[in-house]
């Protein structure tokens, strides 16, 4: 059993971002704590303005602060858009970090990304990596808005001493999730799609490459576990991975949602697309060794997931 550093109990936890797939799943973790969950969603402020975020924080007055807001999108909006993507990000760890150190929180979580890492960084990933070489081009706004957000925490951690710590997530899915084909992830997409093939009778479902890479999946209500062991017993500056150390290629995991779905068609894989980075893991063995692993498998989440879509859709 791992020390808690840092009890729950009768603490104020603001979660910023509470209406997206992550926020929301922290707000459900943190409900099963004997403490009282503060969600906070656009309308109650725009934290990329300095003003709002202060008022927010003022007024509110939390013990413990969860960054899970966060602008979002697919590598085309990313790759489109990098000046918003740097931007609101950038504004929104400034100013919710900032308004918490005025306002005397001591606990804060900071939620970033795998993609902070660098586009050739050993693979699986470690947090040594970090800033040892260029980011991918096309999500490289994103990813620098996010370092940043980890540096600060780091700052504040070594000027002020303040307890805030950045986590790492692998790629998503869950409750939630994205389901528009123009911007999804591949997981949900690929959901969508073995659905409406096998509703409307489609004898094939084509696939972007040749289903050869690897990619390493969490379901999001793990993820909100991970936050709450960390919240209560890690306390190290520097960015920390959550994730689960395996890994599926594409294939496997098309096989495994058609399978869930019950559809039979053929899987066609288009290889005029392309396949994008051959293998993305992270290297988890941190927190693993700090005595948190993750509990729902691939197969499981899928279940759920398909489930979910379905009852959305109906």
């Amino acid at each position: 059993m791992s020390e808690t550093l840092y009890p729950l109990e009768n603490k104020k936890v603001l979660v910023t971002g509470s209406a997206g797939m992550v926020g929301s799943a922290v707000v459900r973790r943190l409900e099963q704590e004997s403490c009282q969950v503060r969600p906070v969603a656009r309308k109650d402020g725009d934290l990329t303005r300095q003003r709002d975020a202060e008022a927010l924080l003022q007024a509110e007055a939390p013990d413990v602060v969860v960054i899970a807001a966060a602008k979002v999108g697919g590598i085309l909006a990313n790759d489109t858009y990098p000046a918003d993507f740097l931007y609101d990000n950038l504004m929104i760890a400034a100013n919710v970090i900032h308004a918490a150190h005025e306002s005397g929180v001591t606990r804060l979580l900071f939620m970033g990304s795998s993609c902070i890492y660098p586009k050739f960084a050993q693979q699986p990933m470690e947090e040594s990596s970090l800033l040892t070489g260029p980011l991918e081009p096309t999500n490289e706004a994103y990813a620098v808005a996010k370092i940043a957000g980890i540096k600060l925490c780091d700052a504040y951690r070594r000027q002020y001493g303040r307890h805030y710590i950045s986590a790492m997530p692998t790629n998503l899915y869950g409750p939630g999730d994205n389901y528009d084909l123009k911007n999804s992830h591949v997981l949900p997409a690929l959901v969508r799609k073995m659905v409406e093939a096998r509703e409307a009778g489609s004898q094939s479902v084509e696939i972007w490459g040749d289903g050869s890479p690897l990619r390493e999946f969490m379901h999001v209500d793990d993820l909100a576990d991970a936050c709450v062991f960390l919240l209560k017993s890690y306390d190290r500056e520097g960015p920390i991975n959550v994730g689960t150390g395996e890994e599926v290629s594409i294939r496997q995991l098309a096989e495994m949602i058609a399978a869930e779905v019950g559809f039979d068609g053929d899987l066609v894989f288009d290889t005029e697309k392309p396949n994008g980075t051959p293998r993305k893991l992270m290297d988890s063995s941190l927190l693993r060794e700090a005595g948190w692993s993750f509990g729902i498998s691939l197969e499981r989440g899928i279940e759920k997931v398909v489930a979910d879509y379905l009852n959305m859709s109906r």
